[in-house]
């Protein structure tokens, strides 16, 4: 297996390189630890494109817009335990090994969504409903804390030379195929269920097809290698020394924060937050919005590899520049077209562009953050700072949305909040690539 050392423009080998892994032989590898991912955002798709038929189960109240808010409020609530799921089970990979933890947070997020799954609604048990739903995604959150930061760090880590940001970039994708596979799900749903139905019990069946795949993902990743990278470090640092390098990198890890608050705002706004903004927003058909967000994984599918695999030959910064500026100037007078005129057709064009400027950033975005990290405490630092910017910014996306909405009565307004997430991201590139905290 060949390893990378961290360079931050695209990596060199290692004085210590192997013969790469064959290509079917790598293929599976990536197919055995992006399962998890995939499953993770499967379970956080249908919550978001359920939402409304999620509040009035398990939050109803006179007003369809509290209940909208407090069920993205609980949506969101996961997110606040991201990082302490990247230090405690970050550590915890980084000491013991990447295949043992990548099951242990599988087994953890598996609870979380058999509970969301199976919990009965308001009207049958109260409030112990939305209490249960509530442990649900706090359980999803504390695993899904280093489940992505585990993930993209093994396949860093396995990949063959010149090609990191390209294998890396499976990660992503996972996510994206995800997306299809759930909107595709609730398309059959909806054709084949009435409204009443589907808000009734209908809206349970994705959840339940994802508790029933659980076995075979537990499966597929337990059958995953450990890193040749991991097995030739001779010492593992314990949690006491994890947190104390965490401390002494600390404006590496906010740095690294901010790179990735672009990243994780468009793409909870492009996927999760699409159905309720077509739906609730611009009133149009389940259908188109569902077609439209179809769309849009598939274009995130498609240009995370290309985008990845042009990182690795022209290097980070210049795709995180080029579209992070992109991005603070597009983001809302493309939302402003799209809701000056709601159509299917302009809705697929603008999230289309929105999906293209998402995926070539973050294609360099999730290797570069490998790369910068002390390669010791390399899960850690990376999913700490990618919790941190879900559970401050991404994670209430949605949230956030439904609220700038509501307040300015501008239905462009997510594209505020996008715009301002580019502009994080502008800075953050600076200050790794070109500031006073250098990438390592």
């Amino acid at each position: 297996m060949t390893v990378y050392s961290a360079a931050p423009g695209g990596a060199s080998p290692s004085a210590t390189a192997e013969a790469p892994l064959p290509r079917k032989a790598a293929l599976g590898a990536v197919i055995r630890v992006t399962s998890g991912n995939f499953l993770e955002m499967f379970d956080f798709f249908l919550y978001g494109f359920y939402a409304l038929h999620i509040s009035q189960a398990f939050f109803p109240t006179d007003s369809e817009y509290l209940s909208l808010m407090l069920t993205f409020v609980t949506f969101g609530a996961g997110f606040l335990m991201r990082p302490l799921g990247a230090v405690l089970l970050g550590a915890y990979i980084d000491k013991i090994g990447r295949r043992k933890g990548l099951i242990l947070t599988l087994a953890i997020m598996a609870c979380g969504t058999v509970l969301i799954a199976f919990t009965p609604s308001y009207a049958s048990i109260g409030l112990v409903a939305p209490v249960l739903v509530l442990i649900g995604r706090l359980l999803q959150g504390f695993s899904a804390g280093v489940e992505l930061g585990g993930v993209s760090v093994y396949l860093a880590e396995m990949a063959t030379p010149g090609r990191k940001g390209f294998y890396v970039s499976w990660q992503s994708a996972s996510q994206q195929a995800a997306i299809m596979v759930a909107a595709a799900l609730g398309y059959g749903i909806s054709q084949s269920l009435s409204a009443a139905q589907i808000s009734e019990w209908g809206w349970r069946i994705p959840f339940l097809i994802g508790s029933l795949i659980l076995p075979f993902v537990f499966h597929i990743r337990r059958s995953l290698a450990e890193t040749d990278a991991f097995l030739a470090r001779k010492h593992h640092p314990t949690l006491r020394e994890i947190v104390a390098s965490m401390l002494r990198n600390w404006a590496l890890v906010g740095a690294g924060m901010m790179l990735v608050v672009m990243t994780t705002v468009s793409f909870y706004l492009i996927t999760v937050y699409t159905p309720t903004f077509g739906k609730s927003v611009l009133h149009l058909s389940a259908t188109s919005a569902l077609i439209v967000t179809f769309c849009v994984g598939l274009s995130n599918f498609l240009w995370l590899p290309v985008m990845g695999a042009v990182s690795d030959r022209i290097g980070r910064w210049p795709l995180l520049l080029t579209f992070s500026l992109l991005t603070v100037l597009t983001a809302y007078p493309a939302m402003s077209w799209l809701t000056s005129a709601p159509t299917f057709e302009r809705m697929l064009v603008v999230e289309l562009w929105l999906s293209f400027l998402y995926a070539s950033y973050n294609a360099a975005t999730i290797v570069a953050l490998t790369e910068v990290m002390p390669v010791e405490v390399r899960t850690t630092g990376f999913s700490l700072a990618y919790s941190l910017a879900t559970a401050i910014f991404g994670g209430f996306t949605p949230l956030v949305s439904t609220w700038l909405i509501q307040t300015t009565g501008d239905k462009a307004a997510p594209g505020m909040w996008m715009s301002g997430a580019g502009a994080i991201g502008l800075i953050a590139t600076f200050l790794l690539y070109r500031g006073i905290v250098k990438a390592r």
